[in-house]
């Protein structure tokens, strides 16, 4: 029922769009504001520099949900001369789907701006080899925050933050594997740093007894969990550093920011991206194979993946991490703006740190052993 809903919005802002006019159908998963920043944003800009092109943006839902959701349609719409969507933003597990599925096309080489996207997600989404089927349209990272006034020298890696945890025991709080994905990328990479080879849990190939091989990491963990507090959320942790109750904790880096930008965070939280790194993940520009519009659908990519607009839109209004590699940005965004985002976390921190998730066989037994090893 919904996708028929979405379907039904779609088509009745279809019927409104002047009917000589090219139209450029553009939908997103994820929440209301990546639906408005491109009808609100790059959708007046392209219209502006492509006379009679009407771009329509659609939203299909957050999380991976949004994603199945324009899976589906494509799903349904393989044997149709033309999809209802020309472009699409969707998560890393829908992508390599699509992929797979041959329904997404492959126009990466026909954008110029893909140069300037190197990172390991422009290739590897959970595992997929999405290699020239997809630009990053923004990068969320983790990394943890931390209170400056009463942790002067912050742990720089994994190992130096379960000393200081058991040093000041109840003063790091993270939200487990169940209230967010903050905690989740913070046991995965607790993994990555006790558990061996993170590099292959990355990139695969599955082995299945890989896992056998974690239980001292595991062990740790319910350890270091005895010292730690389990927040209620992603906001439960920003909510328990900004009251002082813990003094660290793995955070989103733009829902950090964009608290701190609301006065919620005091100006004395600082971040750290520790080492061996901590996971993040893109949203990705995808055209589908049947886009009627294939050509617009890669201009509008390219305005959207250009460097400015990466500046002013991806980094100045949301505060996220742009999806073309940061060093592209250097000279396109204003001091204040580059020092707010940059100056904890640096371009060369998330180069080294940046790290992706597991590949969906890895992740599913991480949680599953922090499930059955840890939280027990």
């Amino acid at each position: 029922m919904r996708i028929l809903t979405i379907a039904c919005s779609l088509a009745a802002l279809m019927a409104a769009s002047p009917l000589s006019a090219q139209t450029l159908n553009v939908a997103s998963a994820g929440d209301q504001n990546m639906v408005d920043y491109v009808k609100d944003y790059l959708g007046p800009m392209f219209e502006k520099a492509h006379p009679g092109v009407k771009v329509v943006s659609v939203g299909t839902g957050a999380g991976d949900s949004g994603s199945q959701k324009i899976f589906e349609k494509l799903d349904a719409q393989k044997g149709a001369a033309a999809a209802d969507f020309d472009v699409v933003v969707i998560h890393q597990k829908a992508a390599g789907t699509m992929v797979k599925d041959g329904l997404l096309n492959k126009y990466t080489g026909n954008v110029e701006t893909a140069k300037l996207a190197t990172g390991e997600a422009t290739k590897n989404a959970l595992g997929s080899d999405v290699t020239g089927y997809v630009i990053p349209m923004f990068q969320s990272q983790t990394a943890l925050a931390y209170n400056a006034d009463m942790v002067k020298t912050p742990p720089a890696t994994f190992a130096e933050l379960a000393e200081w945890a058991r040093k000041n025991p109840k003063q790091f709080g993270y939200n487990g594997i169940k209230g967010g994905m903050s905690g989740v990328s913070f046991v995965a990479g607790w993994v990555y740093a006790f558990g061996g080879d993170a590099d292959k849990l990355i990139k695969g190939p599955y082995d299945a007894a890989t896992k056998t091989t974690w239980d001292k990491a595991f062990a740790d963990l319910k350890e270091f969990n005895r010292n730690a507090v389990i927040t209620p959320g992603n906001a439960g942790t920003l909510d328990m550093l900004n009251r002082g109750e813990i003094a660290i904790g793995p955070v989103w880096v733009d829902m950090f920011y964009s608290w701190q930008a609301d006065g919620k965070l005091p100006p004395n939280m600082k971040l750290k991206l520790v080492s061996p790194g901590m996971p993040g993940q893109p949203m990705y520009y995808a055209v589908p194979e049947k886009s009627a519009q294939k050509k617009l659908a890669e201009a509008f990519i390219a305005l959207a993946t250009s460097p400015q607009v990466q500046a002013d839109g991806i980094v100045k209004k949301f505060n996220w991490y742009p999806g073309i590699d940061a060093k592209n940005l250097e000279g396109k965004l204003d001091k204040a703006a580059w020092d707010k985002l940059f100056t904890d976390v640096t371009p060369a921190d998330l180069a080294k740190n940046g790290k992706a998730f597991p590949i969906a066989p890895y992740f599913n037994d991480i949680l599953e052993g922090y499930e059955k090893k840890v939280s027990n």
